[in-house]
């Protein structure tokens, strides 16, 4: 290993308007609003379902079209539109693009008279989620110190959890007491204000040799790549399998409707518990951090249909499994950006994809084991995939998780 350079990007300049070795915090947060405002806009719809069918005059098995068209077109669009825009378009105008897009489809979300009109509106939405994921950590990259990568990562994606954990259930609420259209309202003032912000705190990146687009071949031949990503996304289709059927899960082991809502709460703060964990390891302690996080996901999956029937051991294993699965997010987007080297860009587009047929696939995962197995033994459906990732990984990690500054010294 003595022979390889950091794949990380340590020899680049920084980027203009960032200083070196200085961790540009408001634009961080920025982004991190921006994560927020972008899964709360992905979930949303689920919240707001009978509103929606009831006000559009069609079934909610038809409004469910509204999530599944979102997904789809992500997985459609998000590499050909990175490839193509990456290079010829500066990565801040492309991210201030996207957050006027999200705006410009929650409007027309909520304005929509029909189902259809409503759909189109979803579509563009999905483009703009795709091309935001596309440009923002490999952005993130080119504006922090290399050092200090895994920190900014959980900064940023530290939007993602709180979106889980307030973000849907706020606009859920909004749209009860108000409309469900008004939600969407709210959610696109706040991504004009956030455009506006953006505006003013994000750096501008220069890159050289900017007018190449990314090259999915090259970053396919590195193997830490296809390592990151075949085992990240076979997490999230674990996460998704069980997180989609928890209710049924826990009707199955007896406990009170009630609570469904207070253990998906559980997951989503103890989820900020591990990105924060994951800021302080992500960068000195990368490969045991994960394996650990993994690790404690299979263990947490294993069990949950035998200690999973009491309300304390619902908790503490909600607890663990946010914890872990948030951090593990954190880690993999780091591995990612490290793997690809200088096909970042390229490597980070590909996991954009999978991922999202990860959490596709997840759902309906999910409904296979309920059907066959029964509610009670979708966990243990979840923790197949979870140790075919920590296979991957394992094997993969010299390339796709390799040892920290701090693990290399030990």
């Amino acid at each position: 290993m003595s022979g390889r350079r950091p794949a990380s990007g340590t020899r680049q300049r920084p980027a203009s308007g960032a200083r070196p070795g200085k961790i540009p915090w408001s634009a961080l947060l920025v982004l991190a609003a921006a994560g927020f405002t972008a899964v709360t806009t992905e979930l949303l719809p689920s919240g707001l379902l009978p509103q929606i069918s009831r006000d559009l005059g069609v079934d909610e098995s038809a409004v469910g079209s509204l999530t599944a068209a979102y997904a789809a077109i992500i997985v459609f669009t998000a590499l050909p539109l990175s490839r193509l825009l990456a290079g010829r378009v500066p990565r801040k105008t492309l991210l201030l693009g996207t957050m006027l897009a999200f705006a410009l489809s929650n409007v027309l979300l909520a304005l929509s008279p029909t189902l259809a009109v409503a759909v189109g509106a979803r579509l563009l939405g999905g483009i703009a989620h795709g091309m935001l994921w596309s440009t923002m950590a490999p952005y993130i990259a080119r504006i922090v110190p290399a050092h200090s990568m895994g920190k900014a990562m959980a900064v940023v994606f530290s939007g993602n959890s709180i979106a889980l954990a307030v973000g849907a259930p706020i606009g859920t609420l909004m749209g009860t007491v108000l409309t469900w259209r008004a939600s969407f309202v709210v959610l696109a003032g706040v991504g004009v204000l956030l455009a506006f912000l953006a505006f003013g705190v994000l750096p501008a990146v220069k890159d050289p040799g900017s007018h190449k687009a990314p090259s999915l071949r090259a970053a396919l031949k590195l193997p830490g790549v296809i390592a990151v990503a075949i085992a990240w996304p076979l997490l999230l289709l674990a996460h998704f399998a069980i997180f989609t059927y928890i209710a049924p899960f826990l009707l199955s082991s007896g406990l009170p409707e009630a609570f469904t809502g207070i253990s998906l709460s559980v997951v989503g703060v103890s989820g900020l518990v591990g990105i924060w964990i994951a800021g302080l390891t992500a960068d000195s302690y990368p490969r045991r951090s994960v394996m650990t996080a993994v690790g404690l996901l299979l263990l947490v999956f294993a069990l949950m249909p035998f200690l999973g029937t009491t309300a304390v051991g619902v908790f503490v294993l909600m607890a663990v499994w946010g914890a872990a699965f948030g951090a593990q997010g954190i880690y993999n987007q780091a591995a990612i950006l490290r793997a690809g080297g200088e096909h970042k860009d390229a490597a980070n587009g590909i996991t954009v994809v999978t991922i999202q047929l990860g959490i596709a696939v997840g759902a309906g995962y999910g409904a296979v084991a309920l059907t066959t197995a029964g509610a009670q033994w979708i966990p243990l459906a979840a923790a197949l995939p979870t140790a075919i990732a920590l296979a991957i990984m394992i094997a993969g990690r010299r390339g796709g998780y390799p040892a920290g500054g701090r693990e290399v010294r030990r």
